[in-house]
Formats: structure tokens, C-alpha cells, sequence
């Protein structure tokens, strides 16, 4: 039986959020990470989800 490989997973915070992630690659530059809820808060010129999942975003907040 072939065994798998156990992959490394790396934790961050998000800088403005506060909310923690995690990913199997590490970054070059984790102080410099944000969520994608906060790339959206601060570009919102650039989202460029569907509108069920904009709406879905902003009933969750409330």
C-alpha cells in the first residue's frame, strides 16, 4: 500500500481581520497577508462575485 506524503500546513492571520487561514504553501510574506473579505473591503471597484454571494456576505454581517 502506498503511503501518502504528509503535507506541511502553514497558519497566518490576516493583518486587518484578524481571522486565521491556513494554506499547505508558505509565504514569502506573511505580514503583508490579508483575507480575501478584506481585499474586498478595501477594493470594493474590483469584486467581481456574483451577486447571490454579495448578498449572502452582507446578511451574514448583520
Amino acid at each position: 500500500m502506498a503511503r501518502k506524503k504528509k503535507k506541511e500546513i502553514f497558519r497566518y492571520d490576516c493583518t486587518l481581520t484578524g481571522e486565521t487561514y491556513k494554506t499547505t504553501k508558505k509565504a514569502k510574506n506573511p505580514e503583508e497577508l490579508i483575507s480575501v473579505a478584506a481585499y474586498y473591503e478595501l477594493n470594493p471597484e474590483n469584486d467581481d462575485r456574483p451577486e447571490h454571494i454579495i448578498k449572502d456576505i452582507e446578511e451574514s454581517k448583520e
